[in-house]
């Protein structure tokens, strides 16, 4: 007999299975290990199958989740992922990195009937298991593609949003070829989330069933300077184009001292950790495969500015590159943080400390022009700021100086105007992100150019991409079938 509601309530969340601290601290090994087979269905019990579920309401790409969890508390496995991949051909992803607590399981009805957002069905978990499953059994399945329709479009960018509007411009029959300005595929879940919780393997999994389905991919090519973006309409024929160039330029705070050696944008460090492998040669010195030159400053007393997930997987790098010390400067408090929770307590796990309330005004330099301590005041909380958020107020006369050899700026980002300065058809906000003519399309200002992701919204997260580049897959396909 099925379960009552109040039988699946009673259920307890499943926890999921994580690596030691004192192991992964030490690693780059992935943090989370993975629900069995027998957690995923217990946990996939405690779905209520809701007449109105509010989740799919909160998923930027609409899964229909009720129905794949459904198929796992049935041990239904493929019908599961298939399912999921009717709307998302990047389900191993998003199961690790989507802010599922702030989205889908926000208005997960179990959730909130145990006033618990933590106690929600752990719907990002049971998303990276199928995903997981279909991968280790060899069972990924390639999605069915129209025939050849003679229309070709050009994705500039291989990140989340690129990567949705190949897969569903693809499906539709037209030739699609991804231009990349790296050397390797998969945009910022290559180069800004650390392997700890993105595995680049999964990012090759899931860009291999791109390849296979027909998509061209160019790396090593500049859209805006190795090719103009008019010119791929107007020389190379594209019959449209697709701008996913993400929010890639960093922003310091405009503070003294932010010159000095030792000084780095999170961006950078990440980069050179993560795309161009500079960890390896810090962690795994010794091993018989040759290793990068990529140089790395490894810091020992090291401050990471800010308080989002781009702090978080900074600071987290750092421990692992044998920092001695690592601190989160965040001007308001824990309560305000944007971090995922779950990055947060990991890297407390790891011996992160945070320094909350805090912001430095100066970074102060050793004779030699190096790094040697941040000149921190110290902030209360004050009236709310236009977001709601409340306004840090400095306390007068409670600055100190804090000993430090790296500083990491983890602030935000901006769009990189490499594409929008050459091309004075787009048009851009004060921020530089590239404006929309219509938001049901993603259609530009400029005719054939459709945009999305964090080129449009500003940094944001993997999932709010996916979702831009839904829409403008949508808008794509409209506009050449009109054609």
């Amino acid at each position: 007999m099925p379960l009552t509601t109040k039988e699946r309530l009673a259920i307890a969340p499943q926890k999921m299975p994580e690596l030691a601290p004192e192991v992964r601290s030490k690693t780059m090994d992935e943090v989370a290990i993975g629900y069995s087979a027998k957690e995923a269905k217990t946990e996939a019990l405690r779905c209520l199958n809701c007449k109105k579920p509010g989740c799919i309401e909160g998923c930027p790409v609409r899964i229909n989740i009720p129905s794949f969890i459904e198929k796992i508390a049935n041990e239904d496995f493929q019908g599961a992922i298939d399912k999921i991949k009717e709307t998302s051909l990047l389900p191993a992803v998003c199961g690790r990195v989507c802010p599922q607590e702030k989205q889908c399981q926000k208005k997960c009805i179990v959730g909130i009937s145990l006033k618990d957002v933590e106690k929600s069905v752990a719907i990002g978990r049971l998303e990276r298991f199928v995903a997981d499953w279909e991968r280790e059994n060899g069972s990924v399945k390639i999605p069915e593609v129209k025939p050849n329709t003679g229309k070709k479009v050009a994705v500039v960018g291989s990140g989340p949003a690129s990567l949705v509007v190949a897969a569903d411009v693809r499906r539709e029959g037209h030739s699609v070829t991804i231009f990349e300005a790296f050397h390797k595929l998969g945009g910022v879940m290559r180069y800004g989330i650390p392997e700890f919780r993105l595995p680049n393997s999964i990012v090759d999994k899931e860009i291999e069933t791109l390849k296979k389905m027909g998509v061209e991919f160019k790396t090593n090519f500049v859209v805006g300077r190795t090719r103009k973006l008019a010119d791929l309409i107007q020389k190379d024929k594209f019959d449209a184009v697709f701008v996913g160039t993400g929010a890639g330029l960093p922003l310091f705070m405009g503070i003294p001292g932010e010159d000095l050696n030792g000084v780095f944008s999170a961006n950078e460090f990440l980069t050179r950790a993560n795309l161009m492998r500079a960890y390896e040669n810090i962690i795994s010195p010794n091993r018989e495969v040759e290793t990068p030159s990529t140089p790395l400053w490894e810091g020992k007393q090291v401050a990471v500015l800010g308080g989002g997930n781009v702090a978080m997987d900074a600071a987290r790098i750092a421990v692992r590159l044998g920092a001695e010390k690592v601190r989160i400067i965040y001007r308001r408090t824990a309560a305000e943080m944007p971090a995922r929770a779950e990055e947060v307590h990991h890297a407390q796990e790891e011996g992160v400390e945070f320094c909350y309330l805090q912001n430095p005004n100066k970074i102060l330099g050793d004779e030699k022009g190096f790094v040697k301590s941040l000149l921190i005041d110290r902030y209360k909380l004050g009236d709310p700021d236009e977001k709601g958020r409340p306004r840090p107020v400095k306390l007068e006369g409670e600055s100190f100086e804090l000993p430090v050899d790296t500083v990491l700026v983890a602030i935000g980002n901006s769009s990189n105007p490499l594409i929008s300065q050459g091309t004075p058809e787009l048009k851009t906000n004060k921020r530089g992100n590239i404006e929309i003519s219509n938001p049901e399309t993603n259609q530009t200002f400029m005719d054939k150019v459709f945009a999305g992701g964090d080129i449009v919204l500003g940094a944001a997260t993997v999932i709010l991409a996916m979702g831009e580049g839904r829409r403008a897959a949508f808008g794509i396909n409209k506009f050449l079938e009109k054609q």
